[in-house]
């Protein structure tokens, strides 16, 4: 039987309980979610660019999430687009290459991510089941929506 929302939620929130590692996780996991989406970026399937592993990991992403939840597919919908805003952006503007960018920031971010989870005293929750990856940003989400009386 496959989990609702819910039961992810509260399963990934277990190992999350610390404050330190809960603020680490309010600042890594979208930093992690935007360089994943970056680096995959950078991999272009056309000539024009717009075609990359990036939107086609969004694309799944977005069916993964919609299998779980609507509101949530919608917040992780507008999450992505930002993503892409600042991917465009960096692209233009700045004369590092993006994937050098991300990388960085994803290895840093990680290093975050590990450090919280060892004060938190427990493992990160994709040991256990890798989809978990998946479920960080729908977890932090699931506050916003919970702050403004949203359903999750």
């Amino acid at each position: 039987m496959a989990k609702s929302i819910q039961q992810w939620l509260d399963s990934y929130g277990e190992s999350h309980q610390n404050p330190v590692n809960k603020t680490i996780h309010w600042i890594c996991v979208p930093i992690i979610t935007w360089t994943v989406i970056a680096l995959l970026w950078s991999v272009s399937l056309n000539t024009s660019g717009w075609l990359n592993l990036g939107i086609i990991f969004i694309i799944s992403a977005l069916i993964f999430y919609l299998r779980l939840s609507v509101t949530l597919t919608i917040g992780m919908a507008l999450f992505s687009m930002f993503c892409i805003v600042l991917i465009v952006w960096h692209q233009q503007a700045l004369k590092s290459p993006l994937w050098s960018t991300a990388l960085v920031l994803f290895v840093l971010a990680w290093i975050g991510q590990f450090i919280g989870h060892k004060i938190e005293g427990k493992k990160p929750s994709f040991f256990q089941d890798i989809q978990f990856l998946m479920i960080g940003p729908a977890w932090l989400l699931s506050f916003v929506y919970r702050r403004l009386g949203l359903p999750v």
